[in-house]
């Protein structure tokens, strides 16, 4: 983040260390006034939000374009061939997840995850970085193995959502896609609204809308306008991000929408390297991973992966439930 005379003033990073708890607490108390107000449901969902929905519910970001994605092009082999090779090396499992950073978010409110969840990690999303396969905002894990099977890049710097690159346009695979946009340095438009990038007001929502990217553009993100998924985000920001210690009642706002999201899976998917669901659970048979280095009595293989499984000192201090009896619909 910048002042107005552009030096750089405290960073998600140094808010990160506050105490874990102090803004979910601060939070639950003013929340709770909120919400017992008959007025207090606005802030959780109102005219703000044209597009907005109760139920889950995704939209294709402004020029998206899944006809154009193709699993065999080059810039996709490339692209899938250096995220598995960084989940690989770096980020194999949920212990090496821990060790980088990277923190639990279990799609807070998703009731019927398919047994997989999301590790986010708040360096990664207030970086300059996007589509960057060493430094991914969220990995894709799952939670019978305890091992990745891929990555969701979130088009953000600094924290702030912005426009994300295409993947491709036609007639620019060369088979050297880091000559493209996964060096980390893809240039996405930054200027959005303050709740993602470049919505058009006339998009259509609900996930099969229209779109007006050209018929040879790979360009497959999305982002979520339905109330779980902008809780979701809101949530991440809370618990992680400590958005409330830092913006005040400012911080209770919920987003519109989340910003844009790309899946990239390492594992055979049936549907799409870039799809939006995970791969049916018999695509994601693998060896339980190794669990040494975690504080728990819980085993990959044997044990779901999920709040209660995970060491006392990665739960934060309000789950996702906790703070969900806090939004009207919910």
């Amino acid at each position: 983040m910048y002042d107005d005379d552009g030096s750089r003033n405290v960073s998600r990073r140094t808010l990160l260390r506050a105490s874990a708890g102090v803004g979910a607490v601060s939070v639950l108390g003013a929340g709770q006034a909120s919400a017992s107000d008959p007025g207090g449901a606005q802030s959780w969902f109102d005219d703000r939000c044209p597009d907005a929905t109760l139920e889950p519910s995704m939209g294709h970001c402004e020029g998206s374009n899944m006809d154009g994605c193709d699993d065999d092009h080059p810039e996709t082999v490339a692209l899938q061939t250096a995220v598995r090779d960084a989940l690989a090396e770096r980020y194999p499992d949920v212990s090496a997840l821990v060790d980088a950073g990277f923190k639990p978010y279990f799609d807070t409110l998703n009731r019927d995850d398919d047994s997989w969840s999301h590790w986010i990690n708040p360096d990664f999303i207030a970086d300059d970085d996007i589509l960057n396969p060493e430094r991914p905002e969220s990995v894709l894990v799952d939670n019978d193995s305890w091992r990745s099977i891929g990555v969701m890049f979130i088009a953000t710097r600094d924290g702030e959502p912005v426009d994300p690159p295409a993947v491709y346009e036609d007639g620019d695979a060369d088979g050297d896609a880091t000559d493209d946009v996964i060096d980390g340095d893809a240039d996405g438009d930054d200027d959005h609204d303050a709740h993602g990038g470049g919505r058009d007001e006339d998009d259509d929502h609900d996930g099969h809308g229209d779109h007006e990217g050209a018929p040879g553009r790979c360009f497959p993100w999305h982002y979520h306008a339905g109330l779980p998924g902008r809780f979701g985000w809101w949530y991440y920001r809370q618990a992680y991000e400590q958005d409330f210690a830092n913006r005040g009642l400012g911080g209770l706002e919920l987003p519109c929408r989340t910003p844009c999201m790309m899946h990239v899976w390492t594992i055979d998917h049936p549907d799409s390297v870039y799809a939006h669901g995970a791969p049916p659970p018999e695509y994601r048979d693998q060896e339980p991973a190794e669990n040494s280095d975690l504080e728990t009595d819980a085993e990959p293989g044997t044990d779901e992966l999920n709040w209660d499984a995970l060491p006392d000192d990665l739960v934060p201090k309000q789950r996702p439930d906790d703070l969900a009896a806090l939004v009207p619909g919910l």
